[in-house]
C-alpha cells in the first residue's frame, strides 16, 4: 500500500486561512501562511470589487460597531437606494499600501474617535490584515478595541474617489510605498501630479498626508511633486516632531522595523492639504 504524499506547502497555507477564518477564532494569524511577493503592478487587472461611487460603498460590513440606528421602517423595498446599513461617522484615515497593518493596529487606540482604512492591493496580505483584525476585536471583545479599523483590497490608484467622498478624509498615509527606481516606472510611483489632484479631492482642508521611506530619492521624488502642487504645504519639522501619528509611523510599520533593525535611515515629510482659493 502506498503512502500518500505530503500536502504542498499552498494547499497548507490555504487550509490555514480556511480554518483561521472563523469569526470567533482569537488566534492572530501567521504571516508564513499568507506568501506574496513584495510588490503588485498597480497597472495589471486585478479584478477588483469596487463601488461605482462613494454613496454606494458598503461600509457597514467593514464596521458593524458603526452602525447607525435607523427607525424608518418600510413596508416595500426600493430597489433605487443601497441594500446596506449606513455608518454613524464617516472613514476618515485612510493607510494606503498599508502593508500587514501594523500601521493600523497601532493606531486604533490612539485615535479611538476615528474610522480608520487599510487599503492594500495584494490580496493575501490584505487577507492577512482582516484575519489579524478579526482576531484582535475578538480579543478585546469586553472593552470594544479595534472596531474602529478594517482593511479593503483595492487599488488607490485607480479607484480612490470611488470610496469616499469630496473633503472625507483627515489623514492620508503613504508608507514606504514600492520606490520604483527606474525612470520609466517613476509613472507606478503613489505621488504624482495626477495621483497627488485626487488626494486634494478626497482630504478635507487641514488635512494631513504623511509620507516615510527608506528611499531618499523617493522622499526627494515625494516632496517635489506635493510642493509643486497647489493644494498642499508642507509641514513644518517642528509640527512634524510634535505629531504623535509621525511617531507611530516611524517604528510601527513592518517595512519601518525592518529598516530599524538594518540601521537605515528614515526620511519623512508631512503635507497639509490647503483651503480651495474662492471662485472669482
Amino acid at each position: 500500500m502506498t503512502s500518500q504524499p505530503p500536502p504542498s506547502k499552498r494547499l497548507k497555507r490555504e487550509e490555514y486561512r480556511k480554518v483561521h477564518k472563523d469569526d470567533g477564532s482569537i488566534q492572530l494569524p501567521k504571516k508564513k501562511f499568507y506568501r506574496q511577493r513584495a510588490h503588485a503592478n498597480p497597472f495589471s487587472d486585478h479584478q477588483l470589487t469596487y463601488p461605482a461611487s462613494p454613496d454606494l460603498m458598503d461600509w457597514a460590513s467593514h464596521y458593524p460597531a458603526y452602525i447607525a440606528a435607523t427607525t424608518d421602517q418600510k413596508d416595500t423595498k426600493d430597489t433605487s437606494e443601497p441594500d446596506f446599513r449606513p455608518l454613524n461617522k464617516d472613514v476618515t484615515v485612510a493607510d494606503i499600501g498599508c502593508g500587514f497593518g501594523g500601521l493600523l493596529v497601532s493606531l486604533a487606540p490612539k485615535l479611538p474617535d476615528e474610522l480608520l482604512i487599510g487599503m492594500e492591493i495584494r490580496i493575501q496580505v490584505a487577507e492577512f490584515v482582516q484575519d489579524r483584525i478579526r482576531a484582535l476585536r475578538n480579543q478585546n471583545s469586553e472593552n470594544g478595541l479595534y472596531q474602529n479599523i478594517a482593511c479593503l483590497r483595492a487599488n488607490a490608484m485607480k479607484f480612490l474617489p470611488n470610496f469616499f467622498k469630496k473633503a472625507q478624509l483627515t489623514k492620508v498615509f503613504l508608507c514606504f510605498p514600492d520606490p520604483h527606481f527606474k525612470a520609466r516606472k517613476h509613472k507606478a510611483r503613489i505621488v504624482s501630479s495626477t495621483l497627488n489632484s485626487e488626494y486634494a479631492f478626497v482630504m478635507k482642508p487641514g488635512g494631513i498626508v504623511y509620507t516615510i521611506t527608506d528611499v531618499e530619492d523617493l522622499h526627494k521624488w515625494m516632496v517635489q511633486h506635493f510642493e509643486e502642487h497647489a493644494s498642499f504645504e508642507r509641514v513644518s519639522k517642528q509640527e512634524e516632531d510634535e505629531d504623535e501619528c509621525v511617531k507611530t509611523m516611524m517604528v510601527e510599520t513592518e517595512e519601518g522595523k525592518k529598516v530599524g533593525r538594518n540601521q537605515g535611515e528614515k526620511f519623512v515629510a508631512c503635507f497639509r492639504r490647503l483651503e480651495d482659493p474662492p471662485w472669482p
